[in-house]
């Protein structure tokens, strides 16, 4: 069970986030009373006791850090957990996209274990003047699964000598009217991360094979 009890005079956060995850986050600016405690280490993160709210966005699938994060509840933790589910890990945390590009979305998408967890999540990101959408506990939420197979794709493309990087990029952009074509957001994203779930979405529908150029770039950087 997750608790919520703001302190009196205001929302104190706390967030682990590399620094391009950070400018991201602040992009639409924090509202007047929410204070964010800003960490760079899990230790430091797991420091930090007199706050509402705990956020990981460099969270990755180890025992030792769902162990570490673990400790933090009943406060709400918030997770970047784009390619594992809740269920996975079974814990009663909050999963996050906050892919890179995607963090300062208009909308954040959140998974969560309970309905009635929808409240705390809409208070908390109330309070940041930022509008959510629960959206399912499934591997890559909505919008990361669906940049991932427009990569994917990309890559076979890619790998078969039909066109070049930079041409697929372009024809991209104007044909869909993405803000980025895929070899660039994947270059934002970080390729690992594209890996990672498509790996786990494969484990269930093999049309997320991975392109063999995609794993040859991988390796190969």
């Amino acid at each position: 069970m997750v608790f919520l009890c703001l302190n009196v005079n205001g929302m104190i956060l706390a967030a682990l986030a590399d620094e391009s995850l950070k400018q991201e986050f602040l992009l639409k600016g924090i509202p007047e009373g929410v204070n964010i405690l800003w960490a760079d280490t899990m230790k430091v993160l797991c420091s930090l006791s007199d706050v509402d709210a705990y956020f990981d966005l460099q969270f990755r699938m180890d025992r030792e850090r769902t162990d570490q994060l673990k400790k933090l509840l009943p406060k709400p933790v918030f997770i970047n957990s784009v390619p594992w589910t809740l269920k996975k890990i079974s814990q009663p945390f909050f999963r996050i996209n906050g892919w890179p590009t995607l963090l300062k979305k208009e909308i954040t998408e959140i998974a969560i274990n309970q309905q009635s967890e929808g409240q705390v999540v809409k208070t908390i990101f109330g309070q940041l003047n930022r509008e959510v959408e629960i959206v399912p506990d499934i591997p890559g939420m909505i919008t990361p699964r669906i940049i991932a197979m427009i990569i994917n794709e990309a890559y076979y493309t890619f790998g078969d000598g039909v066109s070049s990087k930079s041409d697929i990029d372009l024809a991209m952009r104007l044909g869909t009217n993405y803000p980025y074509g895929p070899f660039e957001w994947s270059e934002k994203i970080g390729l690992e991360r594209i890996y990672q779930l498509l790996l786990e979405l494969n484990e269930s529908d093999k049309s997320y094979s991975i392109a063999p150029a995609l794993k040859i770039e991988l390796t190969s950087s």
